[in-house]
């Protein structure tokens, strides 16, 4: 005799559904990779940074200034922390925007600290201001000096360094104190005869041209 078979409750069947889907997407779950750690980014150190592109010479302000966080290893050794420490401070060579400021930068001690052995950095003061405006820091120059009554002058140091050169004056900004005062990386016997020239002779520069073609 032929016994139908009583069809299944269509809730039943749903569940039996539902129950299966639940598994497979707990074993999807299981299987897939732990996500990766979110990036933490390097710790940062705040350092102060050049607001825009300035020139040898000038004479900082918080204006000229501001405070960047960059991270640790990229923070140069030198660099200063605090705006209101370099104010007033004067750039021995120029600085474009967004650079950080650093001791190596700036008139001072830092100035020397990377002069090779064997050098020192003389001061040279010249007797024509518009002479010592054309040199900036960074130039070779060759300094010349005459003496009273002579009918050339000698030369007393050839494509010396020049360290700092202060700012010369303009229209709206008179001539500072240490106009016409450059300081030149020499060795020490140029820097004996430079200021031994200069109790006697006037001192001059011609800036020596750069290398040629090959």
């Amino acid at each position: 005799m032929l016994r139908l078979r009583r069809p299944r409750s269509p809730v039943t069947l749903l569940r039996r559904c539902l129950a299966a889907a639940l598994a497979v997407g707990a074993l999807v779950l299981a299987l897939r990779p732990p996500a990766a750690p979110a990036a933490v980014p390097p710790p940062g150190t705040p350092v102060v940074t050049a607001a825009a592109d300035l020139a040898a010479g000038t004479v900082l302000t918080t204006a000229d200034l501001v405070s960047t966080e960059l991270p640790v290893a990229a923070a140069p050794a030198g660099a200063a922390v605090d705006p209101a420490a370099l104010t007033g401070r004067v750039l021995a060579a120029p600085v474009r925007a967004g650079e950080p400021v650093t001791d190596v930068r700036l008139v001072g001690p830092g100035l020397t600290e990377l002069l090779p052995t064997g050098q020192v950095a003389a001061p040279v003061r010249l007797s024509d201001l518009a002479v010592a405006g054309l040199a900036t820091a960074g130039d070779r120059v060759d300094v010349l000096a005459t003496a009273p009554g002579a009918v050339r002058a000698e030369v007393v140091a050839r494509a010396a360094l020049v360290l700092a050169a202060p700012r010369a004056a303009t229209e709206d900004v008179a001539a500072p104190a240490d106009a016409g005062l450059l300081v030149l990386a020499v060795d020490e016997a140029t820097a004996a005869a430079l200021a031994a020239a200069a109790t006697t002779a006037t001192l001059t520069l011609s800036l020596p041209a750069g290398p040629g073609p090959p």
